[in-house]
């Protein structure tokens, strides 16, 4: 197995930050004859860092790249690119892990550099785009799926921590991610792992073959071929009922109130006419309607009928009972996952052939497919939904008159019932992901040159079960005439049911026929599509002899085009609002978009560098933008850098924002022109449909960002720097508030409910608002990397240290009306992906020590504090409590987080190395997080507190 000699190059001792010059001190002292072979003279390579299209010799810029080579890989212990990037410091709210089963965007993994949505991180693959997962991310914001990368093929990760619009367009706000597969590679690896944790669940199994064959040089070709396979058993909450309060909602025994603690559980809130919807049902009481009773109650007021075999007893073991009476089950912790089950394949191919000298041709081939096994909660009857035509009101469901299972026969009673004889509601999420390239490179007329042909598809099926049809699951409930004549209207498989066929629940369940189930909850689903075609060219040379330049100008030319489409189709039966707790949506749009762009690179006298780059974008579909950026390094001695960048960006609206289509949610408001009519009970929030619609005026989100840093390399062996970074984001695209869109009239209304009073317009039953140019966002913080090696004495072998530390000053929203809140270090903001909060303060620490063929590694990874508000300063105070009112957690704040992992690696023999980690080493439990929906109990950027500790081992050989 070898290695060119550009990839030695370009890998560094540590991940990013000092000066190249200054890196080579932190290499381990060679022997004299090793040192006068390494001391011939050698050509100066040339390469392409992120963030820049000129070829130079230093790999540091005026902006931050944070480098993530094979080894730094191995060092880690992770299994994926996106377990590993998402542990990185500079990663914040608004990532999309894999663990969240339940999200729009289920079954991928994005990154969010800086905490602006992974919308705004622009992920690359050797330097070019790839097609975003189908789904979009909270149904508006798509994004690039992690979990297509092929680990194995990886040869490094750059992580450009500095906006990027003028070099590569659209959406590098935060950021840019681009991952760089291997290219010229001789050789054969098959790499087998496997892992579990201490509970012998959530099982990982990980092969990958790697074949590399042929050299540019002297054979004047070269092929790589790579797969991999990984599957990823589930782990359930309730088999961790150990870890005290994860995966828990009945969060009673910790200190919290019955009113918090039992939102999921079945529980009854006597003289409030609401409850839960219990295992068993609870029912209310026609007579009493400010009262539920259990069906397993023996002296439920007013039953007419009693039903010793719904007793509690024979449905759940709950330790706690409920204090209104009710039957409860903590329903998370029966039925969620902590992890998905997950199973995918990839395969990178690259072949490449140099014609001459000057000219060489290439194409790679990348092929993903996964499945994604999600489960959830199983449905519960009364959960109301909105649809393109209103809101859909399912809390009137009831028990028919004569419904045998009615405690209150004879009188239609209201029903809460969680479907448990159905299932859980689960998905079966298949993606699919290519992406193909061919292109040609080459040297002529001093130009070097790059041409290539791009297409990339992602396609996702999402078939779910355990979903009701709210028709069929009404007429089999209570067979009204209405309910019936729905029913038969829009199900033929309830049309072939027996005439009379109801729907038993809960000890009667056995009762039903597997015909009335699949009437009831047939399989759905839906579809989506994402495709990016594009040719781009581009070209650099060197101008030498210039006045004023200590060096040959770099310049940089180029031009591209594409063509980006993407498509959802609605869930079947969501467009009329007929699957109960699932709402609507689907978006379609298209587009072509033009650029042409340009950088330089001067070296100036006294050791400045400068650099500038101009782009051009034309969207068929918004128009154009112009991006600048430039950038200044000063290196007044090899020891001491400053640098600096500003740059403006740009985010073009995604399909789901200005294509066809819509969003579907259920919510409440209050009606102020009925209200100030004087009509009844109309001044209060009522429930209404909200209907989000795309909006083919909006503009681009546009940024200014701005970084300041120095590179340090005080002794030998050390290396440190610290960059003050500042984004604002302005012109950004959010849902249109309620209260404005019903102040402009954009309502839906029921004329059947108009009241006698003059001029009622009746009933409000949809809003109508659409994504418009609203917020600006401001971000401003402190990266500081550093990192030290020291050689031991007589052979010990080397000691390294690695510190990534990122504090957030600030992550200030301001709205359209002038209303400003400040989300950094609180747990906000919860509106969007899956409400992680804001840490203002992540770190990664890497301890190694190498001696010969043993690697040990130490890898560290802290979650600062959280304060437990919706915002800095909200005036509603703490979003939780405890039973006895005061702040939850203590303090108002949620406790920090900080995992341990061990990483060993060991070569036995020269084509054999076997390794091994421990993840989460003291087996820490996550701080209990009350408000996230993320996860149950848990924050989501805590995972491995709540997995527990998890071993891998595995073996790699090479021939």
């Amino acid at each position: 197995m070898t290695e060119t000699p550009i990839s030695r190059t370009i890998r560094r001792l540590f991940a990013s930050g000092a000066a190249a010059g200054m890196a080579l001190l932190a290499l381990p002292a060679l022997p004299l004859a090793a040192q006068a072979q390494e001391a011939a003279p050698k050509p100066i390579q040339r390469v392409e860092i992120t963030g820049s299209n000129i070829r130079r010799s230093e790999a540091e810029t005026a902006s931050s790249v944070i480098t993530v080579n094979r080894a730094d890989i191995e060092r880690s212990g992770k299994a994926t690119v996106a377990e590993l990037l998402q542990t990185l410091a500079v990663d914040n709210q608004g990532s999309v892990p894999t663990t969240f089963g339940n999200g729009f965007a289920a079954g991928a993994s994005g990154i969010s550099l800086r905490g602006l949505g992974a919308a705004s991180t622009l992920v690359l693959m050797n330097g070019r785009r790839m097609a975003p997962y189908g789904l979009a991310d909270d149904g508006q914001k798509q994004f690039s799926d992690l979990n297509v990368i092929p680990t194995d093929a990886v040869e490094r990760i750059e992580v450009l921590k500095d906006g990027a619009s003028a070099i590569y367009g659209s959406d590098a706000i935060a950021g840019v991610v681009n991952v760089i597969l291997r290219k010229d590679y001789q050789g054969n690896t098959l790499r087998v792992s496997r892992g579990a944790t201490e509970q012998w669940d959530g099982k990982q199994t990980n092969v990958a073959f790697t074949k590399g064959a042929g050299n540019l040089d002297s054979d004047l070709y070269n092929f790589l071929f790579s797969v991999e396979y990984k599957k990823f058993d589930e782990i359930w909450y309730h088999d961790r009922r150990s870890r005290d309060y994860i995966g828990r909602i009945d969060l009673r025994p910790f200190g919290y109130s019955a009113n918090e603690a039992l939102g999921g559980t079945g529980a009854i809130i006597p003289g409030s006419g609401a409850a839960g919807n219990a295992i068993n049902g609870n029912v209310r009481n026609p007579a009493d309607t400010a009262n539920y009773y259990n069906r397993g109650n023996l002296a439920g007021p007013g039953f007419t009928r009693i039903f010793p075999g719904a007793a509690c007893s024979n449905f759940t073991s709950h330790p706690q009972g409920d204090p209104g009476g009710g039957c409860l089950i903590d329903s998370t912790l029966e039925y969620n996952q902590i992890q998905p089950k997950q199973e995918n394949l990839s395969t990178f191919v690259r072949g490449a052939y140099q014609f001459t000298p000057e000219l060489q041709a290439y194409s790679e081939l990348n092929w993903y497919t996964s499945t994604s096994d999600t489960a959830t909660t199983p449905s519960s009857v009364s959960a109301s939904v909105g649809f393109p035509g209103g809101p859909v009101n399912n809390a009137v469901v009831a028990l028919g008159a004569n419904h045998p299972d009615n405690p209150y026969f004879g009188t239609a009673a209201r029903l809460r019932y969680l479907a448990a004889d159905v299932g859980p509601r689960t998905s079966k999420i298949e993606s699919n992901f290519i992406r193909w390239i061919g292109g040609a490179k080459g040297s002529h007329f001093g130009w070097d040159w790059d041409s290539a042909l791009l297409y990339s598809h992602n396609h996702v099926n999402n078939n779910q079960n355990g979903y009701l049809q709210r028709d069929v699951a009404f007429a089999l409930l209570n067979p009204t005439p209405a309910n019936i004549g729905a029913a038969l209207a829009g199900s033929p498989a309830y049309a072939a049911l027996p005439i009379g066929t109801v729907w038993r629940i809960a000890e009667n369940a056995g009762l039903n026929s597997r015909a009335m189930y699949e009437a009831l909850s047939p399989t759905i689903g839906n579809s989506a599509n994402s495709k990016v075609g594009q040719i781009d060219f581009k070209a650099t040379r060197e101008f030498a002899g210039l006045p004023y330049l200590t060096a040959p100008l770099g310049l940089a030319l180029g031009a591209e085009w594409r063509h980006e489409s993407t498509e959802l189709n609605p869930t079947t039966g969501t467009e009329r609002g007929n699957i109960i707790g699932l709402g609507y949506s689907a978006y379609s749009g298209s587009r072509n978009v033009f650029a042409l762009y340009g950088e330089a690179l001067a070296p100036l006298p006294y050791n400045i560098e400068a650099s500038a780059a101009m782009r051009w974008d034309h969207f068929t579909d918004v128009g154009n933008s112009y991006t600048p950026k430039a950038g200044l390094k000063w290196t007044p001695t090899r020891e001491f850098a400053l640098r600096g960048t500003f740059a403006r960006g740009f985010r073009a609206p995604s399909p789901a924002e200005n294509g066809v289509g819509g969003l579907a949610a259920f919510s409440t408001a209050s009606d102020p022109a009925r209200c100030a009519l004087g009509v009844p009970g109309t001044c209060d929030p009522a429930p209404i449909a909200l209907i989000t619609s795309p909006n083919p005026d909006l503009s681009p989100e546009r940024s200014k960002s701005y970084t300041l840093g120095m590179i340090w390399d005080p002794l030998p062996r050390t290396s440190i720097s610290v960059d003050y970074w500042k984004i604002k984001r302005s012109n950004e695209i959010n849902q249109q508030q309620v209260d404005a869109a019903i102040a402009a009239g954009s309502v839906v209304r029921d004329p059947t409910s108009v009241s006698g009073i003059p001029g009622d317009p009746g009933a409000i039953t949809a809003v109508l608002t659409r994504y418009v140019n609203s917020a600006q966002t401001k971000v401003r913080g402190i990266d500081i990397d550093a990192r030290y090696s020291h050689r031991l004495p007589d052979d010990y072998g080397n000691l390294s240290f690695d510190v990534k530390y990122t504090h957030m000053f600030e992550w200030l929203r301001t709205e359209q009306d002038g209303t400003s809140r400040e989300f950094a270090g609180t747990h906000g903001n919860c509106d969007v992906t899956n409400c992680t909060g804001t840490p203002d303060n992540r770190a990664n620490v890497r301890f190694g020590w190498d001696r010969r063929d043993l690697r040990l590694s130490l890898n560290i990874n802290y979650r600062g504090k959280l304060e437990n508000t919706f915002f800095r300063g909200d005036p509603s105070g703490c979003a939780s409590h405890f039973a006895d009112g005061s702040d939850a957690p203590r303090g108002c704040e949620l406790a920090s987080f900080t995992s341990f992992d061990l990483v060993a690696r060991w070569k036995p023999a020269p084509k054999w190395e076997v390794f091994g980690s421990i993840q989460n080493l003291f087996d820490k439990i996550a701080p209990l997080d009350p408000l996230t929906y993320g996860a149950q109990a848990y924050n989501p950027l805590d995972f491995e507190g709540a997995r527990g500790r998890f071993y891998q081992v595995g073996a790699r050989y090479t021939f």
